[in-house]
């Protein structure tokens, strides 16, 4: 039998090329343009991304041998998965392996709004002395978490670890898996009303774009914060810098962006109480290392011809 055609066309961590190569035909190919990876894709069997390629209808129509799509990490809004719906495509994600790395960044995010870290380290190396500059501390503050899959738990242990109340809306998680945690289920509006830290761990979806806008901000309490290790487009950025900028929101922490990078004038970008980085919440070695493994094992079962542990249920 003839090999798996596989083509990379994101950077994965080595030791998945190393699992894979002795079974497969695998080529890396970076930074392809659309037109490009139109050829490429043509006669491949599967192909493997992360969040740059675009994994669009006309992408998955030219790859006529198409056979699966698998995503290293968690969201798959880079696929057109009504294509691949169609298509009948095996799509492939790794959800549990980024959390820790994920999880780890928004509690770093959480302290960096508390103590005014990275505003205080700025002022330091412009030559002022602002001791009685005042923040406050984690503990007795209540972590509010807009989903509870893999990150948001994580995300919940880490929380409770600083002494924090943690509750969650999220309506795929039972009261016993939830008491399992730790964690408090509640109401969308509370989880607004009650929340100092509103942290986003939902996927991008037509449901989700939007979920937090300008009415929900409104429920928020004043002087909260929100925190998005998730996807752009959930927290409408428009709302955001106008409650920041009002006063109603202390700050805000952001690792996502509705546009990837975001224009250096973003005006998000400009506030002093507000911390970014550049998607970086599953960007550390430990996770790259996991992930690659975890899709190493499921490419070798693809070709194998068995189902792979980490299919996509979407349909």
């Amino acid at each position: 039998m003839d090999k798996l055609k596989v083509l990379v066309t994101d950077p994965v961590d080595e030791a998945f090329l190393e699992k894979v190569k002795p079974h497969v035909n695998v080529e890396v190919a970076l930074k392809l343009p659309e037109e490009e990876l139109l050829k490429k894709v043509e006669d491949v069997d599967v192909l493997v991304v992360r969040s740059r390629t675009k994994v669009t209808r006309r992408v998955i129509e030219a790859a006529k041998k198409l056979k699966a799509v698998i995503r290293a990490g968690v969201g798959v809004d880079n696929i057109d998965m009504e294509a691949a719906k169609e298509r009948g495509l095996t799509v492939v994600n790794t959800p549990r392996e980024p959390a820790e790395s994920v999880a780890e960044l928004t509690i770093a995010f959480a302290l960096c709004l508390a103590r005014k870290i990275p505003s205080l380290d700025r002022s330091m190396k412009e030559g002022l002395w602002l001791k009685g500059e005042m923040g406050m501390e984690l503990k007795g503050k209540t972590m509010g978490l807009l989903g509870l899959g893999a990150i948001g738990s994580t995300v919940a242990r880490l929380a409770r670890a600083f002494g924090m109340r943690v509750i969650a809306y999220d309506p795929y998680v039972s009261e016993e898996k939830a008491r399992e945690l730790g964690v408090e289920l509640v109401s969308f509006q509370e989880l607004l009303s009650s929340s100092d830290f509103l942290s986003v761990h939902v996927p991008l979806t037509p449901e989700t774009k939007g979920m937090i806008g300008r009415n929900e901000i409104a429920s928020m309490k004043d002087g909260a914060f929100i925190i998005n290790t998730s996807r752009g487009g959930i927290v409408d950025e428009e709302a955001l810098y106008e409650a920041i900028k009002g006063g109603k929101l202390a700050g805000a922490a952001l690792d996502v962006y509705v546009k990837e990078p975001p224009p250096p004038d973003h005006p998000l970008l400009k506030l002093d109480n507000v911390v970014c980085t550049p998607h970086v919440g599953g960007s550390t070695s430990d996770a790259q290392l996991r992930i690659a493994l975890t899709m190493a094992d499921d490419l070798l079962r693809i070709a194998r011809g068995e189902e792979p542990l980490n299919k996509v249920k979407t349909w």
